[in-house]
Order: C-alpha cells, then sequence, then structure tokens
C-alpha cells in the first residue's frame, strides 16, 4: 500500500526509467514498422529487435518488484494500490501527467478516475 506522497515520490524516483521505457517503445515500434514486409531500418534488425523488447521488460519488472501495477503501454499507465477515506483505491499515473492526480476506486477502473 502506498501513500499518495510515497507513489508521487516513486514516481519521481523512477522517472528516468519509465521516459527510457517510453522512448524505448518508440525505437521498438518504428523498427518493426521498417522491417515490415521484409524492410530495412536504421535502427538495425532482428537481434536489435530482441534487444529493445528485453531491455523495455526489463523496466516492466523493475516497475513490477516495486510493487507498481503496468496497467497500459501505450500510453504507459501505471497504478499504485492505497487508501483514501478507507477505502482501497489505485493512485493512477498517466503518461503525459508530471504528478499524480488522480485516483479510482478498485471496482472502478480507468472510467472512475476521480482528481485527487
Amino acid at each position: 500500500m502506498f501513500t499518495i506522497a510515497q507513489a508521487r515520490h516513486l514516481i519521481a524516483t523512477l522517472r528516468p526509467r519509465i521516459d527510457e521505457l517510453i522512448t524505448l517503445r518508440a525505437d521498438l515500434a518504428e523498427l518493426r514498422a521498417d522491417l515490415a514486409d521484409g524492410g530495412t531500418s536504421p535502427l538495425g534488425g532482428l537481434p536489435e529487435t530482441k534487444g529493445l523488447e528485453a531491455r523495455m521488460y526489463g523496466i516492466l519488472d523493475e516497475l513490477n518488484q516495486h510493487d507498481i501495477q503496468v496497467k497500459g503501454i501505450a500510453p504507459l499507465l501505471l497504478d499504485f494500490a492505497g487508501e483514501r477515506d478507507g477505502r482501497p483505491v489505485l493512485w493512477c499515473w498517466l503518461e503525459g501527467d508530471d504528478d499524480i492526480r488522480w485516483y479510482h476506486r478498485l471496482e472502478c477502473g480507468f472510467p472512475g478516475r476521480r482528481r485527487i
């Protein structure tokens, strides 16, 4: 369980890794598009594709080791288990947000997001 302060601190601490994940995701998408149907890419070939995938999965594993729930990869959506007013909630960070400013009850999911 995270307090909102703990979740915000963890996002700030891991921000370089989160930004790296977003860059890797974009590189991988571009590389796959270039290589489709036998094309070539300045980003490399199959070995580079596998390397990018491995690096992405490594960062995703790292986030999971911190008990961060990765709910989406494109856009990146991260949830942190917490409690608000005696109810279990998920503090919610969405790619593009500069901070955690949303939460939702467990049973409501993303559509139930509310401002903190």
